[in-house]
Parts: structure tokens; sequence; C-alpha cells
């Protein structure tokens, strides 16, 4: 099976830290050029010293760029800096995000707003930027990290099921409009892997039990008795990004070990 990247520039957002890194480091060792891009300069060095430090092919590159991708100004920097750096994008995976859930009414427009400008417009932001590159070379790849809520939402799961559902309708928005240019736009709807996410709840909790142990626990109630692992995920991702998934578009696949009751 044929996951190569080599060749290929990938651009991973929120790639410094847990699924991203873990997707940003499959790229890497696949033959990509890895554009990364978070928020944090020093998280994103360390990230970018960490994958440079693997073995990989002689075509693969990583570098990182500091961007906050609720901020319409510096996403059009960044990919502007992305592209003098390694070209066009010809893997774009919109990964930025963070766990966002409160009752209705506890949500004022300001959150709402702040949800839809880092987990939505970010999305069709830096889609919009990708495109023209992949329609004229006729190949790209687009993929978008949601969540399990995109389809199935709950109570008090406002703002992020709401914006992560608009992200799937995107996600086949997209599909439809790239497939007679081999443009390939696919999401993967996120249960609960061991993440950078987990970590932070883990310190919220200010449980006396370690990490291991809380993640452990967390996982024995799930269907598999256990969380992912980011580079399972990672394995899925990178899939999707190769010619190994050449016929495959407008999907969004549970990547959640069976915790989503639809499929």
């Amino acid at each position: 099976m044929d996951t190569s990247l080599s060749g290929r520039t990938a651009l991973i957002t929120g790639g410094s830290l847990g699924l991203g890194l873990a997707t940003a480091t499959a790229c890497y060792q696949a033959g990509a050029r890895v554009a990364i891009v978070a928020r944090r300069g020093e998280v994103v060095d360390d990230a970018c010293a960490a994958i440079a430090a693997l073995e990989a092919p002689a075509t693969a590159a990583v570098a990182g760029f500091v961007c906050d991708v609720s901020d319409p100004q510096q996403i059009t920097e960044t990919y502007a800096a992305v592209e003098d750096e390694f070209g066009g994008v010809d893997v774009l995976v919109n990964n930025a995000g963070q766990s966002a859930a409160k009752p209705f009414l506890e949500l004022s427009d300001d959150d709402w707003y702040a949800d839809i400008d880092l987990k939505l417009m970010a999305a069709v932001r830096l889609s919009r930027l990708a495109w023209p590159h992949m329609q004229a070379q006729k190949w790209g790849r687009i993929i978008n990290l949601l969540n399990v809520y995109a389809k199935t939402p709950d109570a008090r799961t406002a703002p992020t099921s709401v914006t992560r559902a608009a992200g799937m309708a995107l996600t086949k928005v997209l599909a439809a409009e790239g497939a007679a240019d081999n443009i390939l736009v696919n999401a993967m709807l996120i249960g609960f892997i061991r993440s950078d996410q987990i970590r932070r709840r883990y310190e919220a909790a200010e449980t006396e039990q370690s990490f291991a142990d809380f993640v452990a626990a967390a996982g024995a109630r799930l269907p598999m008795g256990r969380m992912g692992e980011p580079e399972e995920a990672a394995n899925l991702a990178l899939f999707l990004a190769s010619p190994a998934a050449s016929y495959i578009t407008g999907c969004a696949i549970n990547m959640d070990g069976g915790l989503s009751k639809v499929v």
C-alpha cells in the first residue's frame, strides 16, 4: 500500500502537540515537507526539533510557523510564509481546536464567535487559500479533524457540537466541489484520544491519580476498554492523505474505538 508523501507539502494546524504532532510526524516519515502551525513558539520549536531528529526519506523536511488560526490576518500571513518555505500546500490537516462546552444559556455571543472562528472559519480560510494550488495540479487532500458530537450532539456540548457539525457539512460541500479536480476532502470524528486536551482535563481535575491511571480509568468506560493513542489517529490521517486513499472523499470517519452510536 502506497502511503508515500514524497514531494508533497503538508500543513497541519495544532501540529505541535498530541494528535497534531503525531500526524505531523507520520507525514514527515512518509517523506512530506511538513509545516507545523500552532500558537506557542517554544512548543512549535520543540515539536520541529523532535521530528527533525527522526529517520525519514531524503525528501522530508519540517518547519514551524506561529499562528493563531482564529485570526484571519495571521492565517493569510502564515500561509504565505509556508508557500515561501515549501511551495503550495498539497495536504491540509485542519486540526486546531479545543474543547468548549457549556449549558446553552451560559454561552455568550463572544463564546459562539470564538468557537466559530477557531473551529469552522479557520478551516474555511485555510481551505480557500490552499484550493487554487490543489485545483491547478489536479491533486489535493483536505482532512478536517472533528469529534463524535458532530454526528451525535448531546446536552451541554455546545458550542463544540454545533461548530463540529458545521465542519462535517463543510467537508461534504468541499468534497463535492473538489472531486472533479481530484481534491479529496474527508473528516475524522475523534472520540477519546490520549491527547493534550485529555492532559488538560487531568490537570483541571486536580486528582491524586497519576496521568496514566487517569487515562486508564477513563478508557475503561469506553467500548474497547481504553483510550486511543495519537499515533492510531495519525495512521488514519496519513492513509487519507496518501495515494492509497485515492477514491475516498466526502466521508466522516469515526475514530473513536466504537464510542459513537451511529456510523
